[in-house]
């Protein structure tokens, strides 16, 4: 029975981009092989269904073929409506193929799984690491300021030892002897449509074309092995909350010496006692006495960079808005910062000295 990723995701069919994004966030974080409760297998799949429901064309197909064809079943000819069926590289109808196109009916994926998935494939067609996404927590401080962090990640990296290669040091690298160092095979599979000859990667070689007499005794020939790794990540000043920075290259290292996938790091910007962020803009409260709102005062004010003096004119209404230039959030990889604004409000004591009510009552009598 077919995998439907939305269940997998825990969302709604008609689900938004961003519930998609979120509801993936909070498995990933859950299931990531790392952490306590960590489950690999689970892990791969919700990696997998959020691959194919964040991206609009992926996800439109597979509203429209994907449940459809596994759910209906293989026999029915539905999928042959509208129109061509050319385009099927990598394989060869011996010549019943003439005039047939899967391009963008979903049946490239589905063959792709049925015999073993090599369109396209060629020589040195070795499987790529995959992509890694991970969460990091910052103080509003930091990101105010930007800040370096360091990262422990258990993940595939590069064997030391054979450098990639798979074979152990010294030993004889050779042809291929399956493909004849070509990378890749023909085999011949019996199929709905009859038999078909397919080009695949060969598996002896990786489609490499080459081999060793002896495999690497670290990686078991692999050219790769888990362990961890302290990943350095420079986090710029002005980072938005929840936004993703990704470092090419420090992902999962791929098979066999093929280029290592990439980190995506997702930042989470903890919320400030008093201060909060709007756009660049660094907004807080004052609450000022009605002498100060009257007479007009000098307040100190705290901001990002510490405490600042801040001029009340007199006849201040409650609800205005001041500005202190340049104190906000520096622009993301621009120069120039956001600005401070306060709001002030009026404080009203809830309790009076005898002496207060004097006066106040006295004021309250001027004509």
């Amino acid at each position: 029975m077919a995998v439907n990723y939305y269940d997998v995701l825990g969302v709604a069919k008609g689900a938004s981009e961003d519930e998609i994004k979120k509801a993936f966030r909070k498995l990933a974080h859950k299931y990531h092989p790392d952490k306590g409760t960590g489950d690999e297998k689970k892990f791969k799949e919700i990696n997998e269904a959020y691959q194919v429901l964040s991206k609009k064309d992926k996800r439109a197909q597979y509203d429209r073929t994907g449940q459809d064809f596994h759910g209906q079943g293989q026999g029915q000819g539905g999928g042959a409506q509208g129109g061509g069926f050319g385009g099927f590289e990598g394989f060869d109808f011996g010549g019943a193929s003439q005039g047939f196109d899967f391009s963008g009916t979903g049946f490239e994926d589905v063959f792709s799984n049925i015999f073993g998935g090599a369109r396209g494939a060629g020589r040195g067609r070795t499987k790529a690491g995959s992509d890694i996404q991970v969460d990091i927590e910052i103080s509003f401080e930091e990101m105010v300021r930007g800040v370096k962090k360091e990262m422990r990640l258990r993940k595939f990296s590069r064997c030391e030892e054979c450098h990639g290669t798979g074979g152990k040091a010294g030993s004889k690298e050779t042809t291929c002897t399956q493909c004849s160092g070509n990378g890749q095979v023909r085999r011949t599979v019996q199929s709905i449509f009859g038999a078909m000859s397919q080009v695949v990667v060969c598996d002896k070689c990786q489609g490499r074309g080459k081999t060793y007499a002896e495999k690497c005794h670290t990686c078991h020939g692999e050219g790769r092995v888990q362990k961890e790794e302290t990943v350095a990540v420079d986090i710029p000043a002005g980072m938005h909350d929840e936004q993703t920075l990704s470092l090419s290259g420090h992902g999962a290292a791929g098979e066999f010496g093929a280029p290592a996938g990439d980190l995506f790091i997702t930042v989470h910007v903890r919320p400030h006692a008093f201060l909060v962020r709007r756009g660049d803009d660094i907004i807080s409260q004052y609450a000022m006495s009605f002498t100060e709102a009257a007479l007009g005062a000098k307040v100190p004010i705290q901001t990002i960079d510490g405490e600042m003096i801040m001029k009340i004119p007199a006849g201040t209404q409650p609800g205005e808005v001041f500005r202190i230039k340049g104190k906000g959030v520096p622009h993301l990889q621009q120069y120039g910062r956001g600005d401070h604004l306060v709001t002030v409000s009026l404080a009203v004591p809830k309790k009076l000295s005898s002496e207060e009510k004097y006066h106040i009552e006295a004021l309250k009598n001027l004509k």
